[in-house]
């Protein structure tokens, strides 16, 4: 198993953790939890095999990362009562899920040869596009685009630190690994201390 395989299968672990957590905010019934769970897990890595021209797509080919999903999905239908704060489980997991993603998408992308700034892009859309389609599909307000909270900045600069690191020599794990710490210190000191950028303020109309 290559470490781009690996980094693929976490992501869609935790993914599929938040997923199904988020159907057991929307209330579904088991079927619900699967799809929800499958959506959020294999979302990302779908979009950027598509855009890479990859084929099979990483799910398709191999049953596994549905597999995961699926289970991880039964897993919460059965034990979410047990948590006391859903979202709060949601959000950190995501954290840790975007973290995984994001490196795995630039691993791939690497692989195949892309252009240092496809890797950067290819990471992004990993990390971002399944916690994506999760949010919409469920009807809830997207992390990704909640007003000024370090989302898309934390896996821009995961994926940048990923590519840079490789470019001045960084050989093995270290570009994935730089890629999962920063994007994970950003996302978490969000969520913990409010990290932010500037949010558009309209400016009042003038009296």
């Amino acid at each position: 198993m290559t470490i781009t395989v690996a980094l693929d299968l976490a992501s869609v672990l935790v993914f599929a953790i938040t997923g199904a957590l988020t159907a057991a905010r929307a209330q579904l019934d088991p079927i619900g939890f699967i799809f929800i769970a499958c959506l959020t897990a294999v979302g990302g890595g779908t979009v950027r095999d598509l855009l890479l021209g990859r084929d099979p797509v990483f799910w398709v080919g191999e049953p596994t990362p549905l597999a995961l999903a699926g289970s991880a999905a039964m897993l919460v239908f059965f034990t979410h009562h047990l948590l006391a704060s859903r979202l709060t489980w949601i959000i950190w997991l995501d954290a840790v899920a975007l973290s995984v993603a994001v490196a795995a998408g630039v691993g791939v992308a690497h692989g195949l040869g892309q252009p240092i700034w496809a890797q950067v892009v290819m990471g992004i859309v990993t990390g971002c596009m399944g916690g994506l389609l999760r949010d919409v599909v469920c009807n809830e307000v997207p992390l990704v685009l909640t007003a000024g909270e370090l989302y898309i900045t934390a896996a821009l600069a995961g994926a940048t630190a990923a590519v840079i690191a490789r470019e001045v020599g960084a050989t093995g794990l270290s570009p994935l690994g730089a890629c999962v710490a920063v994007t994970f210190l950003l996302r978490a000191g969000s969520i913990q201390f409010g990290w932010s950028l500037p949010a558009f303020r309209p400016r009042p109309p003038k009296r």
